[in-house]
């Protein structure tokens, strides 16, 4: 489903993807209100058009739906096409898709969980504490926090750049987490190799995430020196991280950075949290909507300028 816009040839164009709910469904609404016409992706056809509706129902007419299976290149392939024909260009792209790469062991239709009432009276360490122990890491769950988390962004990113480059000021948000921060990696080696952007490749990106895998199925994470609880989720938002700096050196004239909202009660987080979604998508939207010729290969932490170690 594509709504019918008329945007002026000066209109910013900005594309969200998983943003259907939680942060991107807020970053969508707060890219609206700031005059930018927002093009809100997700996998569910249905579940992306009542994501439309709702933003409309507010006065947020400029949003569009467009379907986007971040890991199913010819789903890619049809938004960049949507978008060459349509608008021409891409100022603005949030790569807010990801999934926790854990599977979740609790009861669903447990309502305090549901209602967040659980989580009274926990500060964040005992909240991440529960997570932890109410999921397990499997193989399956593993591989697709790799393929959404790292090579869907990457994918969606590729697609889009020539778009982002016919932009006068394109720019690239990485949802990230300070779960992708160096310090959670106990192998020094690898630690400072995935910091070393000036010699990092996509290429041994791809051969550290292969070796990530298969230390995992053989029950190696910890004795390999690999962050430890969500760890796939982890070792994704890292090479993310890493991937971010690659690109934004290599297209100096695109401003490329990584946000990390916060802890957000969202799905992925089983509704535990310290920030509501809109306060996380306002740490995203900021960066997002940095002065031109602001950073560029920068991890942005709660809205300021952090380390990616």
């Amino acid at each position: 489903m594509e709504g019918a816009i008329s945007n002026p040839p000066n209109t910013r164009i900005a594309v969200v993807t998983g943003g259907n709910k939680g942060i991107g469904l807020e970053v969508c609404r707060q890219l609206a209100g700031n005059s930018i016409t927002v093009v809100l992706t997700a996998r569910d056809e249905k579940r992306g058009a009542d994501a439309v509706e709702k933003l409309k129902e507010v006065g947020l007419s400029d949003v569009i739906f467009h379907q986007l299976e971040v890991t199913d290149a010819q789903s890619i392939a049809r938004l960049a096409d949507f978008l060459k024909a349509r608008f021409g260009k891409l100022d603005i792209l949030v790569n807010n898709a990801a999934v926790g790469g854990v599977e979740y062991v609790q009861d669903p239709v447990d309502a305090s969980i549901t209602s967040g009432e659980k989580f009274s009276g926990m500060d964040a360490r005992q909240m991440v504490e529960w997570m932890c122990k109410s999921s397990r890491e499997t193989n399956d769950a593993a591989k697709e926090g790799l393929q959404t988390n790292y090579y869907g962004t990457k994918h969606v990113t590729e697609a889009l750049l020539p778009l982002l480059q016919a932009s006068s000021d394109g720019r690239i948000v990485n949802v990230s987490s300070e779960f992708g921060l160096l310090r959670l990696f106990n192998n020094e080696e690898l630690k400072q190799e995935l910091n070393d952007v000036e010699n990092l490749t996509e290429e041994r990106l791809d051969e550290v995430l292969a070796k990530f895998l298969k230390n995992f199925e053989a029950g190696e994470v910890e004795s390999r020196g690999w962050p430890m609880a969500f760890s796939a989720y982890k070792v994704a938002k890292a090479a993310m991280n890493a991937y971010s700096r690659i690109l934004a050196r290599r297209h100096p004239a695109l401003r490329v950075n990584c946000a990390h909202p916060g802890y957000v009660k969202t799905d992925m987080t089983v509704n535990s949290g310290l920030l509501t979604p809109e306060e996380g998508a306002s740490n995203v939207t900021k960066v997002a909507l940095l002065p031109a010729g602001g950073p560029t290969g920068v991890y942005f932490s709660l809205g300021q300028e952090a380390s990616f170690v």
